[in-house]
């Protein structure tokens, strides 16, 4: 019997069938592959841990860095870390004279708040957070008291986190002409009244996540001591009468129209109010805009 070249049994025959040796090397290779990164993962971690304690003086038992005896090595670690000590005061001190204010007085600082701020600020090692340390040791020197030691203290517990929400907040600001302490304005409460009857408790209030400022950044900075544990309402206004507001960089006026209605707020503590000093503000457009449009409907403003 003759078979044909392209004979279906003998093509069938001739294509490839995946082996399972084939796919088990393959598996095996895939887990070697996973095996290898993880390891190295695994070493990337080791390493970041062993620098950042050897920063501190710390080096591993096994570390081929050898001392004599235990008293060798506690010496080294406080002399290192007297060391960064001395680099974050000197790193201070070149921000401070950077920053330095020039106003014509020539008031003394008070001795006790100076060294308690030294010996704060020698373990702030956050380059970040130096030049922060800086400006308000410029301006402690031109206008002494212008910071409390509770304010340092609190200072202290920032992280460059909190730095940052902190900024985000005090950009939102508002302030009222011929106040100290800034607040967030958030909207308003309408008391009921006979223009407002099919609707007697209005209220209307913007979401400042929508800004940049969430409301787990608002109980941050509240846990911190810096913006006070509730919303604050204003006592009424008067109908007509305006009053000039500093808001997010732009001045407005802003008057009442309708009896019943208060301002609805965050309000900064004392600490709060005495660190905004430090923080430049620049416009934010956007949430003016959407402030005046939220205030607009029971508010002139100009």
């Amino acid at each position: 019997m003759k078979i044909e070249p392209n004979s279906p049994h003998i093509t069938n025959q001739l294509n490839p069938v995946p082996s399972q040796k084939s796919s088990a090397s393959d598996n095996a290779t895939h887990a070697t592959h996973i095996q290898s990164e993880n390891k190295l993962n695994k070493q990337s971690s080791q390493s970041r841990i062993v620098n950042w304690f050897s920063q501190a003086g710390v080096q591993e038992k096994n570390s081929s860095f050898k001392t004599s005896n235990q008293n060798d090595k506690i010496t080294r670690t406080k002399e290192l870390l007297a060391h960064r000590k001395l680099d974050n005061l000197e790193s201070i001190l070149g921000k401070a004279l950077d920053f330095c204010l020039d106003d014509g007085k020539e008031e003394d600082l008070d001795p006790d708040w100076f060294f308690s701020f030294v010996k704060m600020a020698e373990e702030i090692f956050s380059p970040a957070m130096h030049e922060l340390w800086g400006k308000i040791f410029a301006v402690e020197t031109a206008r002494p008291g212008s910071f409390s030691l509770k304010t340092l203290n609190i200072l202290k517990q920032l992280t460059q986190k909190d730095a940052q929400i902190f900024r985000r907040a005090v950009s939102l600001t508002s302030k009222r002409k011929g106040e100290f302490t800034p607040k967030l304005l958030i909207g308003y409460y309408q008391k009921s009244s006979l223009w407002s009857f099919f609707s007697s408790h209005k209220e209307h209030r913007l979401n400042l996540a929508e800004f940049g400022l969430g409301y787990t950044d608002i109980l941050s900075l509240m846990d911190l001591g810096l913006i006070h544990h509730s919303e604050i309402e204003s006592g009424e206004l008067p109908i007509g009468i305006s009053a000039e507001w500093r808001c997010a960089g732009q001045t407005l006026e802003v008057s009442a129209k309708h009896k019943g209605t208060t301002l609805v707020y965050y309000k900064f503590t004392t600490t709060g109010a005495e660190l905004c000093k430090l923080v430049s503000q620049k416009r934010q457009e956007t949430y003016v805009k959407s402030l005046k449009t939220t205030l607009g409907i029971t508010f002139n403003i100009n």
